[in-house]
């Protein structure tokens, strides 16, 4: 069986694109059908939730139509749009327009309150830190790397909006494995602060802050490069209840 084992599971859109080149390629003929799940599960070393999603992904861009009960089989003949990974273009247009039958209404630009912004991050971000010890490549750490080197100069500069702080808290939700995770945080952090947040960093910000800030970030990097996960959530976590409480002393 032509299946490689994937030794990062980074899961759906992986699985997806090497399914596809193997269709591609003819390994898996029109009319075919793919292994099960069960067994594309074993072979990857991966869950069977990620190959469903992955075999979800190849249906929605018309490589396979996905048979309940009846297997997965490959479209005859395949119709692929683009020669882009499928990843690209199963993802294209779910934030395009709310779903009229909700009947709510989502606001994205009201501005976030400064603690439910934090408090939103402190229980997602330390385990993307523990995602990214686990799974970053090693483009993925470098860029986390470069991200953390530029918070550094950033504060030898004397800079008011830190950049690099928050590129190295997305970098890090990026090199998770998880896009929801790296979707949130993205959105959250990579927008410019709103009015609330820059009083409260105006007010509350302690002159030390980005010196002890930029060690906690080393921590973090250091447990992240080291491959370890649970030193990496550890890190991250305290990082973030330091920041919070800060931003929460009286006077």
């Amino acid at each position: 069986m032509p299946i490689t084992r994937l030794e990062n599971p980074r899961l759906y859109r992986q699985i997806a694109d090497q399914l596809r080149g193997l269709i591609e390629k003819g390994e898996f003929p029109p009319g075919s059908r793919l292994p099960s799940e069960r067994d594309l599960a074993a072979q990857m070393q991966v869950s069977r939730a990620s190959v469903r999603e992955a075999l979800i992904a190849l249906e929605v861009v018309g490589l396979v139509d996905v048979k309940v009960g009846n297997g997965v089989i490959v479209r005859h003949p395949p119709i692929v749009a683009t020669p882009e990974p499928v990843m690209a273009q199963a993802g294209r247009g779910q934030w395009g327009e709310l779903d009229e039958e909700l009947g709510i209404d989502l606001d994205l630009n009201s501005e976030l309150p400064p603690f439910s912004l934090l408090q939103t991050r402190r229980l997602i971000e330390p385990e993307t830190a523990a995602l990214a010890a686990r799974y970053a490549s090693a483009e993925e750490r470098a860029a986390i790397r470069a991200a953390y080197l530029r918070n550094c100069e950033d504060n030898r500069a004397g800079s008011e909006t830190h950049p690099g702080d928050r590129l190295f808290h997305i970098r890090i939700a990026q090199a998770s494995g998880n896009p929801a995770y790296a979707f949130i945080i993205g959105h959250l952090l990579g927008h410019r602060y709103g009015s609330m947040f820059r009083v409260l960093q105006r007010n509350y910000t302690p002159e030390d802050m980005p010196h002890r800030s930029e060690q906690e970030h080393r921590a973090i990097l250091d447990a992240i490069e080291a491959g370890d996960a649970a030193g990496a959530r550890r890190a991250m976590k305290a990082h973030l209840d330091a920041v919070i409480a800060v931003f929460s002393r009286q006077g």
